[in-house]
């Protein structure tokens, strides 16, 4: 499907392997049948993008059979549109790298070797997410056809040394291969500085999908343990909040009614000023993920924008709050501790204001844009 983007949307309207046509590749013999003329049109970025507004089933419990299907390549019912990508990228593009962005896409790799002679790449950044949520024998037949599919690359990109480790185990690939390059965002948009002098009430901000993954529970549980304590005190909540996560939403928000207008969800921005604006407004960002996050970005946004942040020690966060010394770490799923690391941060205005600073300096140093365009080429650019 089309991807969503805050900043400028670079890629090109040609769509290869469509949603919707590799769902009915793999569900309908006849469908296969039909000449690709009669079903390109299906591969419009507007249809794919009103079907992916629809109750569309993105769960991998409900789809194994398709993702096998996707791994098989040509030797699978999505050959067609395979071989169109395959013919696009040598024919036509003919580029020096390619580099895949998940690695549930690189079905195409076993044949495209057999025509491309370039450098291949895959970028790994929460593929682990939708595999382990694979019902059996698929989980265990896709990680099988994707330790294969890894022989032909020439590497592996991760954003932090943790997720280096558990992925290269998970799906058993050579970690001679992989190659560290630090996540980087571009700076220029976000104007926020660290707030010198605050303003009540003090504002905890939670910026992230609205889904247990990123904790969201946590961060409501911890927030009622801080209102007791600190009852001049808000949550401002920000992030996509999917159909799969309603029901969970509307459960954990009724868990808080009675705090108020202390707890408040502000949606989904459209732009990336608006995404800004909401940073702004935070006095300390946590996003109390259950899942061992590989990256990280909200958490880089908040510093860009002067906001220190508590986070769990897990995943890449103590790497990255090492680098930059940006805020501080706590038990991973406890709210008590994660409430008493935020009335800390509210009760003692010189800490606060010390790991703002660091925050903005810090991020500005390891996770610029330019930090990664420099990695990228040195990444590319080594000799075989």
């Amino acid at each position: 499907t089309p991807i969503t983007v805050d900043e400028d949307d670079l890629s090109t309207r040609r769509i290869f392997l469509g949603g919707i046509s590799i769902y009915m590749e793999s569900k309908s013999r006849l469908w296969h049948r039909l000449p690709r003329a009669m079903t390109r049109w299906l591969d419009n970025p507007w249809i794919l993008k009103l079907a992916s507004r629809l109750s569309i089933s993105n769960d991998a419990k409900d789809l194994g059979e398709l993702t096998i299907a996707s791994l098989q390549g040509i030797e699978g019912p999505q050959d067609r549109e395979v071989k169109e990508l395959i013919n696009f990228l040598c024919d036509e593009l003919r580029p020096e790298v390619i580099c895949f962005s998940n690695i549930l896409q690189t079905g195409v790799v076993k044949s495209l070797r057999q025509k491309y002679t370039g450098k291949l790449y895959c970028v790994l950044q929460g593929d682990d997410i939708f595999l382990n949520d694979l019902t059996e024998p698929y989980q265990s037949q896709a990680i099988e056809m994707i330790s294969r599919i890894g022989e032909d690359f020439d590497g592996f990109i991760t954003h932090s040394h943790y997720y280096q480790d558990y992925i290269s185990n998970l799906l058993r690939l050579p970690k001679e291969k992989f190659h560290q390059l630090p996540l980087g965002i571009d700076l220029t948009p976000h104007t926020g500085q660290p707030k010198i002098e605050l303003e009540t009430p003090f504002s905890i901000g939670y910026f992230a999908r609205v889904c247990p993954e990123k904790g969201f529970h946590h961060a409501l549980k911890a927030f009622s343990l801080l209102h007791q304590e600190h009852p001049n005190s808000k949550l401002l909540i920000g992030g996509y909040l999917g159909s799969r996560d309603r029901n969970f939403y509307e459960e954990q928000m009724s868990s808080v009614a009675k705090l108020g207008e202390a707890v408040k969800y502000l949606g989904s921005p459209e732009t990336q000023q608006e995404k800004v604006e909401i940073f702004n407004r935070f006095d300390v960002f946590s996003m109390p993920t259950t899942y061992h996050e590989p990256k990280g970005l909200p958490v880089m946004e908040a510093w860009a924008n002067g906001v220190p942040v508590v986070q769990p020690a897990h995943g890449a966060f103590p790497e990255m709050i090492e680098h930059t010394h940006g805020g501080m770490l706590v038990s991973p799923e406890n709210p008590e501790e994660l409430a008493s690391a935020w009335l800390q941060l509210a009760t003692n205005h010189d800490q606060r204001v010390e790991y703002a600073q660091a925050g903005h300096r810090g991020v500005r140093e390891h996770y610029s844009l330019e930090t990664m365009v420099a990695e990228s080429e040195r990444i590319f650019a080594a000799p075989d």
